[in-house]
C-alpha cells in the first residue's frame, strides 16, 4: 500500500439505543462534545489525514447527519445579514472545500463488515480508512487515523489501531496477538473477537480506526454471518492477514469510548479543560462541585 488513503469510511447506521431517549430523534453520532458532534470530530480527523472523499454508510431513517454536512442557505443568509461572519465561518467549514461528502445506504443492519462493503462502490480499487464516531481520539499532535496512514504508506499493507486494556476487560473487545511488536507496532498473527482474559491472547484491543486494502471487500462478501448473527469486519480480517500484512498501531493519543455515557461524560470534560475559551471557567466549576460533594458526604 505505497499510495495514500484518500477515502474515509464513517459506518453511522447504528440506533444508538444506549443513549434513548435522546437518539430516538438525534443520531449518537450527533451528540455533543463542547459544540460540536461527534461526527465532526471524525470528520476532521479524516480530512487532517489527507482524505478527499467521505462517505456516509447511514440508513434511510437517519437524516441528520446529511442535514448537519449539507448547506443551510437561510441560516447562512441570516448570519451573513447578521454580520455574524465567525459562526457563518463555522457552518460553513464543516466540510472544507474540496472534500466531497457521499451518503450510502446500508438497507438492513447487517453488521460494521457489511456497512463497510456498502461504501465499494464509492471506495473502489484503492486502500481506505474506517472511522467510528463512537471512538473520539485526542491528541494534541497529529490525529490518530494520520499516524495510521503514515504508518500503512511505509509499510504497505493495512493498520488496525489497538490500545492496551486491562485484562480483565478484554472480553468487551477485539483483541489481537501479535509478533516483533516493537514501540507501536506490529505484525497482527491473530485477531479474536470479545475473548475471556484467560484466553486472550494479549491485551492489545481494537478500536475504531482502520486502514485497508481494497482486498478486503472481496473477503468481505464471501464472509459468512459472525457473532450476533452480523457480517463481522474482524472476521474479514482475520482472513486478510493470511494473505497481507496487517500491523497493529498502538496510536498517541487518549481514546474516549462514546458508545457509553461515562465516555461521553469524559470526553466533555476532557475537551471542556483543553478549551481555549473554557478552560478556566469549567476547571473552577469541577472544583465547585467536588467540594460541595465533599461537604455533603461528610455531613
Amino acid at each position: 500500500m505505497s499510495q495514500r488513503i484518500r477515502t474515509a469510511v464513517f459506518p453511522v447506521a447504528g440506533l444508538g439505543t444506549r443513549f434513548l431517549p435522546a437518539t430516538k430523534t438525534v443520531p449518537k453520532e450527533m451528540l455533543p462534545i463542547i459544540d460540536r458532534p461527534l461526527i465532526q470530530y471524525a470528520v476532521d480527523e479524516a480530512v487532517e489525514a489527507g482524505c478527499e472523499t467521505l462517505v456516509f454508510v447511514t440508513n434511510r431513517y437517519k437524516h441528520a447527519v446529511a442535514d448537519y454536512f449539507d448547506k443551510a442557505y437561510e441560516l447562512e443568509q441570516k448570519l451573513e445579514r447578521a454580520g455574524k461572519s465567525e459562526q457563518l465561518e463555522l457552518i460553513r467549514s464543516t466540510i472544507p472545500e474540496g472534500v466531497r461528502a457521499v451518503f450510502v445506504t446500508q438497507a438492513e443492519a447487517l453488521g460494521l463488515g457489511h456497512a463497510v462493503l456498502c461504501a465499494k462502490p464509492v471506495v473502489g480499487d484503492e486502500p481506505f480508512a474506517v472511522l467510528l464516531p463512537d471512538d473520539l481520539i485526542w491528541n494534541r499532535g497529529p490525529g490518530a487515523l494520520s499516524q495510521m496512514a503514515d504508518a500503512a504508506q511505509a509499510s504497505g499493507g493495512s493498520v488496525v489501531a489497538v490500545q492496551d486494556v486491562p485484562r480483565e476487560k478484554t472480553a468487551s473487545y477485539g483483541i489481537v496477538a501479535t509478533e516483533d511488536f516493537h514501540e507501536r507496532q506490529g505484525r497482527i498473527t491473530g485477531i479474536v473477537e470479545k475473548p475471556q482474559p484467560d484466553d486472550a491472547p494479549s491485551t492489545l484491543a481494537v478500536v475504531g480506526r482502520y486502514v485497508l486494502t481494497p482486498r478486503i471487500f472481496e473477503l468481505l462478501e464471501s464472509t459468512g454471518a459472525g457473532a450476533g448473527g452480523e457480517i463481522q469486519l474482524t472476521d474479514a480480517i482475520a482472513r486478510l492477514l493470511q494473505e497481507q500484512q496487517v500491523d497493529a498501531y498502538r496510536f498517541r493519543g487518549t481514546r474516549f469510548d462514546c458508545g457509553t455515557h461515562i465516555g461521553l461524560v469524559e470526553a466533555t470534560i476532557r475537551y471542556a479543560l483543553d478549551h481555549e475559551k473554557l478552560s478556566e471557567a469549567a476547571k473552577q466549576l469541577m472544583q465547585d462541585a467536588l467540594k460541595e460533594l465533599g461537604v455533603r458526604e461528610l455531613e
